[in-house]
């Protein structure tokens, strides 16, 4: 069995490669060379840091080897290539990565291939190139927001260690509600996919009410238990925990990962806690429903059950729910939490500080 080239950095080398990892101005390619020997160095074997990072497996051998023996400044230039040389110059390139990363066009809130194009004297099939290579996606806007919780990090490693350490002799289950799942009917019958053709559906529907799901996953086994409720007040929750602690087998204790809804909190769920002790709620930071497993679930109900579903009544959505978690239940797979609580602080710490330095470059600006 072949031995892969062994890979040690220094602590200065370490920084270098997590900022060439990190860095929005660095091309896709070096970042990505820069992650796959930062993991080397953790043990990490090539079959594994190839699949992570989506390279090939002598891709990875190759770079690990080269920089054992000539260090980052390896990493900064692509292996030989036959073929036509490159026409647009390097300084052209970073303008383009300059311009998505640090400006604006005028009148508009993000770049398009068009624009872009236009601005800097290339073609849009050029522009895509480069994008591509840098990994950049202009037109791409995901949601995101750092905890402002004073607890955050004691919570955080609370809830992370149910997941990868859960406590012997106890049950844990990752719950919470998902409000206000519309019975949405279209206005018009949907065409059937054909050899060809898409399957089509009307944009404009129907409402036909709501209903709010109360769901637990059980961490270990992936198995779901739900309900459905017209509300989601202190009373539906407190009946939904006696319907959680009832299928949980008497001398076992019972961990519940919720959010900070008032609900969960109400002085009549505390009243019922102190009379139920092996019933115990962690509460996730605000703004951090990533750490709460179900939403993965949720996600997946949503997609592959509601979305697209066509619900006369409240009635038929609550029966399209009851039939999924039905089958979900009959081959459960949990949702396997691999990062630990010291990596996601430092993740956290480094968008904070991001954060920071753009806020520092808008009051600049504004001055």
């Amino acid at each position: 069995m072949r031995i892969a080239q062994g890979v040690t950095v220094s602590a200065e080398e370490k920084r270098e490669l997590r900022r060439l990892a990190e860095s929005r101005t660095t091309s896709r390619a070096v970042g990505r060379r820069a992650s796959a020997i930062l993991l080397a160095s953790e043990g990490e074997l090539n079959e594994t840091i190839a699949k992570q990072l989506g390279m090939g497996i002598n891709r990875v051998a190759a770079w690990r080897k080269r920089f054992a023996v000539t260090g980052i400044p390896s990493l900064m230039k692509d292996l030989p290539r036959s073929g036509r040389p490159r026409v647009i110059s390097e300084e052209k390139r970073l303008e383009v990565v300059r311009r998505v990363t640090e400006e604006r066009p005028p009148g508009r809130t993000h770049w398009s291939h068009s624009t872009l194009a236009s601005a800097v004297g290339l073609s849009e099939t050029t522009i895509g190139k480069i994008l591509r290579e840098h990994g950049l996606k202009p037109h791409v806007m995901k949601t995101f927001k750092l905890s402002n919780d004073k607890h955050f990090e004691e919570k955080l490693r609370d809830i992370v260690g149910l997941y990868l350490s859960p406590p012997e002799n106890a049950v844990v289950f990752s719950a919470d509600e998902k409000t206000q799942i519309q019975a949405l009917d279209r206005t018009q019958p949907g065409l059937p996919i054909k050899k060809g053709k898409a399957g089509t559906m009307t944009h404009d529907y129907k409402r036909n009410g709501t209903t709010t799901l109360f769901a637990a996953l059980n961490i270990l086994t992936g198995a779901v238990i739900g309900t459905t409720h017209d509300k989601h007040t202190n009373h539906e929750w407190l009946a939904f925990l006696k319907k959680i602690d009832a299928q949980v087998p008497k001398g076992m204790d019972l961990h519940v990962i919720c959010d900070n809804y008032a609900t969960h909190k109400h002085e009549n769920v505390r009243a019922w806690l102190a009379k139920h002790p092996r019933v115990h709620l962690h509460f996730t930071p605000t703004s951090a429903s990533w750490l709460n497993l179900v939403e993965r679930f949720f996600r997946d109900l949503t997609v592959n059950a509601i979305r697209r579903g066509v619900f006369t009544s409240v009635s038929d959505l609550i029966e399209a729910i009851d039939v999924y978690l039905i089958e979900h239940n009959r081959k459960p797979k949990p949702f396997v939490w691999t990062a630990n609580a010291d990596d996601i602080l430092a993740k956290v710490a480094r968008a904070r500080e991001t954060l920071l330095d753009v806020k520092r470059r808008l009051t600049q600006e504004a001055a």
